[in-house]
């Protein structure tokens, strides 16, 4: 034991006369932390198997779509959620205030699709709401406890996704967490807002696997009504006009409740951002809810960005003065960038994105640099967000 300690007090002594060292700590500090996330979460993708305590049994379902003026996408999209390979569900469209022809695309698809259903919601200029309104009128106004969520600008990638997002109820879970990934386009900002919802998704879903959920998307994500109503809904959130997806499984989710769905045939696909300030505004209005996450999400969360920039500087400052060392150094570097590239791989096939791979190495140094961004205009800033 005193051995022990002399030893220890000798380390610090040494790092004490050599600070520089401290750097090269450090480094070998953010790695473990970069492997650990790899390794016990991310990896988890690896081991999915699709068809793993699976449901057989076909329960009916109900599809929401709330939307307000999405006359064109309305149009484009909806028979993708209509024409489904599925022998029981309702889609149920909430025109929510629509001031162009939403409520004709309706009508006219009603026609030939007996199983869409409308509810509409009424222009009162003394009366301002969010999307959570419309979306708890059309859990209301279902008929089956399973709901299947997404939005009107959303495209089902194949006929088989209510299938593949219903069998994953079992008796024992409520919640069901789909990819929403977005349709490719050949621009340069396309490609990072892809990058970025893909490693986004590979969070909350082996985050999941790992039985710590904390979040799903509106595009795509399945729970049972009857959690809705026993969870009081958004009420614990009704203030915040975002949070209608996240902030409710970041409430609701646990360890035993919730499952993920990691398949071509369940993915919904919508279209992007254009450009850099829109996607931008984007992503203030969707890192404002975060700061609501429970404190063991956001320590997670924290860690991950926090280690990953500082693997990235302490890896270059290591190179530069510890030249001795740079082949140990850069051993570990190509290591944890090896793992990123298996786990990207996957997912990448998995979830039929594509032309992402490569990029991914340059993205993963950059995205922490803008999160701080998105965080910082966040806390400077106390404009409102919109409806959707």
């Amino acid at each position: 034991m005193l051995n022990e300690l002399k030893n220890i007090a000798n380390y610090y002594e040494f790092l004490l006369n050599n600070p520089n060292y401290i750097i090269l700590v450090a480094f070998g500090f953010t790695l473990l932390i970069q492997l650990f996330y790899y390794l016990f979460y991310y990896s988890r993708i690896l081991f999915y198997r699709k068809n793993k305590n699976t449901n057989s049994k076909k329960e009916p379902i109900s599809v929401i779509i709330c939307a307000r003026n999405e006359e064109e996408n309305l149009e484009k999209n909806l028979p993708s959620i209509l024409d489904q390979d599925y022998p029981d569900y309702e889609v149920i469209v909430v025109n929510d205030c629509s001031e162009d022809d939403s409520e004709f695309v309706i009508e006219r698809l009603q026609k030939k699709y007996k199983h869409l259903r409308t509810t509409i919601i009424k222009q009162d200029e003394k009366f301002y709401h969010s999307k959570k309104l419309a979306l708890t009128i059309g859990i209301k106004a279902a008929k089956n406890d399973l709901l299947l969520l997404t939005d009107a600008d959303c495209v089902a990638e194949s006929n088989k996704w209510i299938e593949q997002m219903q069998k994953r109820f079992t008796n024992k879970n409520n919640i069901v967490l789909g990819y929403g990934g977005y349709i490719r386009r050949r621009k340069i900002i396309n490609n990072l807002i892809r990058f970025d919802t893909l490693f986004i998704a590979i969070q909350y879903l082996t985050f999941a696997l790992a039985k710590r959920p904390y979040m799903g998307v509106g595009r795509n994500l399945a729970y049972r009504k009857s959690l809705f109503f026993d969870n009081k809904g958004f009420a614990s959130h009704n203030h915040i006009q975002s949070g209608d997806d996240d902030l409710f499984i970041n409430q609701v989710a646990n360890r035993k409740n919730t499952r993920v769905v990691i398949t071509r045939e369940s993915v919904t696909r919508s279209e992007a951002e254009p450009n850099f300030s829109s996607w931008f505004r984007q992503k203030k209005r969707h890192n404002s809810t975060s700061s609501l996450y429970k404190f063991k999400t956001k320590w997670r969360l924290f860690w991950e960005t926090f280690s990953r920039v500082l693997f990235y500087i302490l890896f270059a400052l290591s190179l530069v003065w510890f030249k001795e060392y740079q082949t140990y150094i850069i051993s570990a570097f190509a290591f944890r960038m090896f793992l990123q590239l298996i786990i990207f791989k996957v997912a990448i096939n998995r979830l039929n994105e594509k032309y992402l791979l490569l990029p991914s190495f340059f993205y993963d140094f950059i995205m922490p640099y803008l999160s701080f961004l998105f965080f910082l205009t966040n806390y400077f800033s106390s404009k409102g967000n919109k409806w959707k």
